[in-house]
C-alpha cells in the first residue's frame, strides 16, 4: 500500500509565491477600479498593469529594514512600476490586501479539500455496496448487540461525509469575502465600488460590515468545519482498529511487501495509518481553539490573531489534505474478512436473537417484564456454560408453553435483521 504524500496542490495554495500573488491581484484590480472611476490616471494604471511584480527574496530584504511586510511588499512592487507606483494601495490599509489574498487563499485549499472528501465519498460508497449484505455482529459498549451488515457501517459513513462536504461548502462561502474599506472599514478613503470590483474578479463577495479586518467569526466557522471533518476520519479510523484487533479480524489495514509492524516482534501488522489519522485529528481541534480565541480582538483590531493564523490556518488544511489522502488510500486498499464476520456473530450461539425471542413472547400475551425474565436466565445460562441459545429455549417449559418448535425455529433467522437493507439504502441514495 503506498501510502506517501507527494501530490503538490494544497502546498502550492501557501506558498509564499501564491499569497504574494493573491496580494499583488488585489492591488491591481483596485486601481483598475480606481482608473475606471477616474480616481486615478488610466496610462498609470496601464503602467500598473504592465510593470507590477515582485521578487521574494527582495520583499524579504526590504522586511528586514521595515519589520512591516506589507510596507516591504509595496516597496518591492513599486520598484518594479516606477513612477505610477504612488497610486498603488491608494486609500487602503494593510488588511485590504492581506485578508481579502487570505480568503482567496482559503477558498482555493476548500475546493482541494472538496474534492478529496467527493473521493473518499465515492470510495466508502463502493465498499456499502459491495458488502450491502455481509452480515456482522453490531456493537453497543463493545458487547454483542444484534446483526447489521458491513455494508450498513459503510452507508453511515458515506452519509457522514456527505455532511461534511456540506459543511466544507458552507465553510468555503463563509470565507468567501474581501474587504477592501481603509483602515477602520468605513471607506472614508476608498470608494465602495474599488472593494466590490476586486471582490468580483477574485471571486469574493464584499464582507457586508468590516472593521480593519475581515470579522474572525469566519475564519472559526472555516477551523472548526476541518476539525469537525477530522473528527470523523478519527471515528472511521477508531472503528478500523477496533475491527483489526486479533481477537476480531474483522478488516485490516493492507500491509505492504516488506513493510515491518513492530522492531521487536516480526508478526506484528498493526493499524498505523489510521492511528495515524486519529492522532493527527487532535492537531486539527487544537487549531480549531486557536481560531476561536482569534475571533475577539481589541476594537477595530489589534495583531494577536495575525502570528497565530499563519501557522493555525496553512497548517490546518494541509493536514487535513493529508489525512484525506491517507484514509482514502486506506479504504480503498482494506481487507474485509466476510468469514470472520461470520465467525464473531456465532460466538454467541444465538444470543443475538434474544430480543426477537422477547418481543413475540410479548405478542402471545406474555407481561414484557415476564418474558424478559425468561429470556434473560436462558441467556446467562447460554453466556455461562457456552450452550446453544435456540437449544435451551426449546427446553424451556415456560417459554415453549407460549411458542411451538416451527416458531422457535423461524425466530433464529439472520434475514429478519436484514429486511430493512434495502429500504435504508435506497433512502441513503445508494
Amino acid at each position: 500500500m503506498i501510502d506517501r504524500y507527494t501530490l503538490p496542490e494544497m502546498g502550492s495554495v501557501w506558498e509564499s509565491e501564491n499569497r504574494f500573488q493573491k496580494m499583488l491581484d488585489a492591488e491591481i484590480f483596485a486601481c483598475e477600479a480606481m482608473a475606471d472611476l477616474g480616481l486615478i490616471p488610466q496610462e498609470a494604471f496601464q503602467d500598473i498593469k504592465t510593470k507590477a511584480s515582485f521578487d521574494i527574496p527582495r520583499i524579504e530584504e526590504i522586511e528586514k529594514v521595515t519589520r512591516h511586510d506589507v510596507i516591504a511588499f509595496l516597496t518591492a512592487v513599486g520598484e518594479k512600476v516606477g513612477e505610477a507606483s504612488k497610486y498603488i494601495h491608494m486609500g487602503m490599509t494593510s488588511s485590504d490586501v492581506l485578508d481579502t489574498a487570505l480568503s482567496a487563499q482559503m477558498r482555493e485549499a476548500a475546493d482541494l479539500l472538496i474534492a478529496r472528501l467527493r473521493k473518499l465519498r465515492s470510495v466508502l460508497a463502493e465498499k456499502a455496496k459491495k458488502y450491502k449484505y455481509t452480515l456482522e455482529v453490531g456493537r453497543t459498549h463493545g458487547i454483542h448487540a444484534e446483526p447489521v451488515t458491513f455494508g450498513l457501517k459503510m452507508a453511515l459513513w458515506t452519509m457522514e461525509i456527505d455532511r461534511c462536504i456540506e459543511r466544507m461548502l458552507k465553510a468555503k462561502e463563509v470565507i468567501s469575502v474581501g474587504k477592501i474599506s481603509g483602515a477602520v472599514g468605513t471607506f472614508a478613503n476608498v470608494d465602495p465600488q474599488i472593494e466590490e470590483h476586486v471582490c468580483r474578479k477574485m471571486g469574493l463577495k464584499p464582507a457586508q460590515v468590516s472593521t480593519q479586518i475581515i470579522q474572525r467569526d469566519r475564519h472559526a466557522e472555516f477551523l472548526t468545519t476541518l476539525a469537525l471533518i477530522g473528527s470523523s476520519l478519527e471515528k472511521f479510523s477508531t472503528e478500523i482498529r477496533n475491527l483489526q484487533r486479533t481477537d476480531i479480524l474483522e478488516v485490516e489495514e493492507a500491509f505492504a511487501k516488506g513493510q515491518k509492524g513492530s522492531s521487536a516482534m516480526p508478526h506484528k501488522k498493526n493499524p498505523i495509518t489510521a492511528e495515524r489519522v486519529t492522532g493527527l485529528s487532535r492537531v486539527l481541534r487544537g487549531n480549531a481553539l486557536a481560531a476561536m480565541e482569534n475571533v475577539a480582538l481589541w476594537h477595530e483590531r489589534d495583531i494577536t490573531h495575525s502570528s497565530v493564523e499563519r501557522v493555525i490556518i496553512p497548517d490546518s488544511c494541509i493536514l487535513l489534505d493529508y489525512m484525506l489522502h491517507l484514509f482514502i488510500n486506506v479504504m480503498e486498499h482494506l481487507n474485509v474478512y466476510e468469514e470472520n464476520m461470520r465467525t464473531n456473530l456465532n460466538k454467541t450461539l444465538g444470543l443475538v436473537f434474544s430480543q426477537r425471542v422477547l418481543l413475540t413472547l410479548v405478542d402471545k400475551g406474555l407481561l414484557r417484564e415476564t418474558a424478559y425474565e425468561w429470556v434473560q436466565r436462558n441467556a446467562m445460562i447460554a453466556w455461562q456454560t457456552k450452550t446453544d441459545f435456540e437449544y435451551l429455549i426449546l427446553q424451556d417449559k415456560d417459554i415453549m408453553s407460549y411458542l411451538s418448535h416451527e416458531e422457535v425455529d423461524s425466530l433464529f433467522d439472520y434475514d429478519y435483521h436484514t429486511r430493512y437493507i434495502d429500504y435504508i439504502f435506497q433512502r441513503a441514495g445508494l
